[in-house]
């Protein structure tokens, strides 16, 4: 028969002599729907697949954009959401370190912030380790690869996504109930949401690799799922995106009622602006545009879902840490006053020194040396009397 094949494309099980094999389209692709074909031949070799994939697969016949055109059209996005999430990195690490090294910014909020930042970083290393480890090499056998280190790559990357969608949402209950509680015991809730952002990713992490292993415990779990495995993961996401976009309207309902109740006099186009700002700030702090494409198939609306999650999404930790460190004005005159320490400190180190030389270097301390050596020196004043009898 002929053995299990990879076409740079899709994978093709393994078949016998005179078998027609047929396959869904790959993922990516518009046409989910639509299948393709392959034949086992009398010399055991595969046939080239049919319909090929221009036709079956949604390509327009019309257009130059081939399978050569597809793969440099996804390495373009490749590199844009590479750049996002190296970006986001240098971003989210920079506010972590302003945030731990200021005591004034430990509170419940800003701890809150930090484990968001925290999931973001391992959402971007997640997604280089998948890149480096399935991807790295092009003239990879993808029906063949099924190791550890694959395995735990996909793994680690579903759990960074999981964790940032349960962070995102653990953001949205943590600004809804400081709205509608007057009081809050910061200590009571924090070690909850702790909890809730780590453990419950980590548990449904753990159901998803035992079925896994049990019962698709194929390629390097990178492959298309069944029904009970996909929803172990897409379950709980949608949940969150779900809640997330509830809270979300809720809380645009709180602040527009807040904003009419103050300043009764005000006008409406100020009103506005502040309900528009506080609503752009929330979006990525929520992660509203995900609920854009949650409840469609993966493969509806492709080039939009790709700008909207990878492109976007890609630089979402970089906005987060703009909006909610850096643009933060607090932030930024606590970093003002250090820098300022640092240039008086500065300051002070090359007065000091320059001060030092000066006086090391300057004659009136060079005569004064000499007078000090001529009280202490017994030799020079011996030499001295010496030359003073030798004169008379």
């Amino acid at each position: 028969g002929c053995a299990r094949d990879w076409d740079g494309l899709t994978c093709w099980p393994r078949a016998t002599f005179g078998e027609v094999v047929k396959i869904p389209c790959p993922r990516f692709f518009e046409e989910f729907t639509s299948f393709l074909q392959r034949n086992c031949t009398q010399e055991e070799y595969w046939s080239e697949p049919f319909p090929p994939y221009t036709i079956a697969c949604g390509f327009d016949e019309g257009s130059s954009k081939g399978p050569e055109d597809q793969k440099s059209y996804y390495s373009a996005f490749w590199r844009v959401y590479t750049a996002g999430y190296a970006a986001s990195v240098t971003s989210l690490i920079s506010a972590l370190i302003v945030f731990a090294a200021f005591r004034k910014f430990h509170c419940t909020r800003n701890y809150i912030h930090m484990h968001l930042f925290v999931s973001f970083i391992l959402r971007a290393v997640a997604v280089f380790t998948k890149d480096a480890v399935l991807f790295a090499d092009e003239t990879m056998d993808h029906c063949l690869m099924s190791t550890v280190a694959c395995k735990a790559a996909v793994a680690f990357f579903q759990f960074s996504i999981l964790a940032n969608f349960f962070w995102l949402l653990i953001e949205g209950i943590y600004l809804q109930t400081l709205l509608l509680l007057t009081f809050v015991s910061n200590k009571k809730f924090v070690w909850w949401f702790i909890f809730t952002g780590w453990g419950a990713p980590t548990a449904v992490m753990f159901a998803w690799v035992l079925t896994r292993i049990h019962q698709q415990n194929t390629g390097c779990w990178d492959d298309d799922e069944n029904g009970v495995v996909l929803w172990i993961i897409k379950g709980p996401i949608l949940l969150t995106v779900l809640i997330n976009f509830i809270i979300f309207i809720n809380v645009i309902r709180i602040l527009v009622h807040k904003l009419k109740s103050q300043e009764g006099g005000g006008s409406h186009s100020s009103h506005f602006v502040r309900l528009a700002k506080s609503t752009l700030l929330l979006i990525p702090l929520f992660g509203v545009h995900y609920i854009v494409f949650a409840f469609f198939p993966e493969s509806t609306g492709l080039e939009a879902r790709l700008y909207i999650e990878l492109g976007l999404g890609s630089f979402q930790g970089f906005v987060v840490a703009l909006l909610y460190c850096f643009s933060n004005a607090e932030v930024q005159t606590e970093l003002k006053k250090q820098l300022c320490k640092w240039q008086y400190q500065e300051y002070l180190t090359f007065t000091h020194k320059h001060g030092t030389l000066s006086r090391e270097t300057s004659p009136v301390n060079y005569v004064t040396q000499l007078s000090l050596l001529d009280k202490i020196s017994p030799n020079r004043r011996t030499s001295v009397f010496q030359d003073g009898v030798t004169t008379v």
